[in-house]
């Protein structure tokens, strides 16, 4: 682990375009021909490595994608998807079938949820869903049909930390696969090196980092991104969630830069989160020793990456964190939105939002409360100036004594 720099093995690929150029070539057609029937026939069988037949199987813009990637989580393989959910569900419905069992955190993002929880059942696929941060109540969970423990690296929206480590030795344990949802760390954290079987990501967020492109990716062994891709019985091949080749390409350039935005990002939430716990504001960021799992996190990271960029804060109710976004955007501190990783700061509600599909009693067992919002803080320069006038507007609105 502590030889393994992400960036470095992003940095270390080097790609020429068709001309030379400094660019990988987009490979921008649907299908592809052949020079004889017996290698499209071949081709189809998964016999001839390096020929494309039609981009629904796979592409050579996503192939660098893919290779980045897998490079970056330290993994085998890889395989981008159109979104996130295309990455996460055609990997459930791979590890699944009718009569099995799953155990997954109960802090997730809600389409995660909602597909675990109401989606999945008509497949005959349950989820005892836990408190993940607890290693005994999770392995307490585990039945004799269960096949995956699923977690998210940082939970959204509440932030809680999962010990992959841990969750690591109690999957193999139990002969379990262990696949982790590491979009809120990139860099920060590599799953895989903690002994995650598969890491999950949505690109849309801090990797492609301009909120312009929506995808998602499944990190794993070359044995089971073929599994996904069979023509056969592969979810991903059968399903179609194929990212398009232009977004590949765009994916691509910017997870050049992502090594310097995560320090940022990471910079920033740290001196916001601060600031704002000294203010008395109940402030959650795993960079706090405040956090309840700061120090095990603080051993999962990569250092010079941060703790990440997402915070939380809890300014009592619904209608005060409402208005104060509603204050902040009005005053250009960033954008009343779902989604993160964007380089101006976003901000909304979870019980009202990303989370809306966790029904009102489970979000008040797990302590997501109305007035939380879920800041994913951007790149700003000056983050002092930024500190400052979102102080003004909680001063405003009397969330803080001035």
């Amino acid at each position: 682990m502590k030889n393994f720099n992400p960036a470095d093995n992003i940095q270390d690929l080097q790609y020429f375009g068709e001309f030379g150029g400094v660019n990988p070539s987009i490979s921008d057609s649907s299908t592809y021909t052949f020079l004889s029937a017996k290698t499209m026939f071949d081709t189809f069988e998964g016999n001839m490595e390096g020929c494309y037949l039609y981009s629904r199987h796979s592409s050579p813009s996503n192939l660098y994608l893919d290779k980045a990637l897998a490079a970056m989580e330290g993994t085998q393989s890889a395989n981008v998807s159109a979104s996130g959910m295309g990455a996460i569900t055609p990997t459930l419905l791979q590890l699944c079938g009718t009569g099995d069992h799953i155990v997954s955190s109960r802090t997730i993002y809600g389409g995660t949820y909602a597909f675990l929880k109401n989606f999945a059942p008509r497949l005959g696929i349950t989820t005892a869903f836990v408190d993940i941060t607890k290693l005994d109540v999770v392995e307490n969970a585990i039945t004799s049909n269960t096949k995956v423990l699923y977690c998210e690296t940082v939970s959204n929206p509440l932030l809680e930390v999962a010990d992959i480590e841990g969750l690591s030795k109690i999957a193999k344990r139990h002969n379990l696969t262990l696949v982790v949802d590491n979009t809120f760390s990139p860099l920060s954290v590599s799953p895989a090196k903690l002994g995650a079987d598969i890491v999950i990501h949505s690109l849309t967020k801090y990797i492609n980092g301009s909120s312009d492109t929506v995808g998602g990716v499944t990190c794993a062994s070359t044995e089971f991104i073929n599994s996904l891709k069979n023509v056969n019985s592969g979810a991903s091949m059968l399903l179609g969630p194929t990212m398009d080749s232009m977004r590949s390409a765009s994916v691509m350039k910017n997870l050049r830069t992502l090594h310097i935005r995560m320090k940022q990002h990471s910079h920033n939430a740290m001196y916001l989160a601060e600031r704002f716990e000294k203010d008395g504001l109940i402030t959650v960021y795993p960079g706090l020793e405040s956090h309840p799992s700061h120090k095990i996190y603080k051993t999962m990271i990569n250092p010079e990456y941060g703790f990440g960029g997402m915070m939380t804060l809890d300014v009592g109710t619904l209608a005060k964190a409402n208005a104060l976004m509603e204050l902040m955007q009005s005053k250009n501190l960033g954008y009343l939105a779902v989604s993160l990783g964007f380089y101006k700061t976003l901000f909304s509600a979870p019980g009202t939002s990303t989370s809306s599909e966790i029904p009102m009693e489970e979000q008040i067992e797990m302590g997501l409360t109305d007035g939380l919002i879920r800041f994913s803080i951007g790149l700003d320069n000056d983050i002092e100036r930024t500190y400052q006038m979102m102080k003004a507007c909680m001063v405003e609105l009397n969330i803080l004594a001035s």
